[in-house]
């Protein structure tokens, strides 16, 4: 399993050494020094997870997971630290965190944490788990979705409905289709529900820049240009 990483400590050192290490083993790592850093790099680029420290300048490790969580990022996270007392790790698991390391630690035992993680959430890195119409990519089994590269924070029901539209591409789907695909019903309720989900989906997909790729077909559907 490789993995596209993002490992953020404020050591210098120790980060590069752990950096080689887990790029050995076959891991693509990236490195930020800080908090801020972190969060700037994760807005323009996509990480399969996050190696963090919870003792950091300017933000620390706790506000950084915090952060992600409340915007609604689900992308597995193991906090590194030197703090082991049992209270410590109980406020970083109880702040969104999949896994609590004392450092120093050992890439293998990072690689293997980290596959068990993502084990646990059926996740897999094969191509088949991706879904991509012109430069959107969308990952079912990761929950995760991309334009461009630059993440996109969606709801489970949001991406539910894009992955129908990117699945289909250059495909009409009428409201009856997609009401039974996204929301399950086997009839048209007597709602809007699909008009008020694609305007929150266009909303997101064009927030970084780009045309709207979601076409109306009045009084039928909606179709993804691939």
């Amino acid at each position: 399993m490789t993995l596209n990483l993002l490992l953020v400590e404020d050591d210098a050192a120790y980060a590069e050494a752990l950096a080689e290490e887990l790029r050995a083993i076959g891991h693509a790592t990236a490195i930020a020094s800080d908090g801020r850093q972190a969060l700037t790099v994760m807005n323009e680029a996509a990480f399969d997870a996050v190696i963090l420290d919870r003792m950091m300048p300017r933000l620390d490790g706790m506000s950084v997971l915090q952060t992600l969580r409340a915007g609604g990022m689900t992308l597995p996270v193991i906090m590194l630290t030197a703090l082991s007392g049992s209270q410590d790790k109980v406020e970083g698991l109880e702040a969104g965190a999949d896994d609590y390391v004392v450092k120093p630690v050992a890439a293998m035992e990072l690689h293997a944490r980290l596959t068990a993680i993502l084990r646990g959430r059926g996740w897999t890195t094969s191509s088949a788990d991706t879904l991509q119409a012109g430069d959107i990519v969308v990952s079912p089994t990761s929950f995760r979705a991309w334009r461009g590269g630059r993440p996109i924070d969606l709801a489970k029901l949001e991406l539910k409905l894009l992955v129908e539209l990117v699945r289909n591409a250059d495909a009409v789907l009428t409201r009856a289709m997609l009401i039974e695909r996204v929301w399950g019903y086997d009839f048209i309720p007597d709602t809007n529900i699909v008009d008020v989900h694609i305007r929150r989906l266009r909303r997101k997909l064009t927030e970084g820049g780009g045309d709207d790729p979601i076409q109306t077909l009045r009084g039928i559907g909606y179709m993804m240009r691939g």
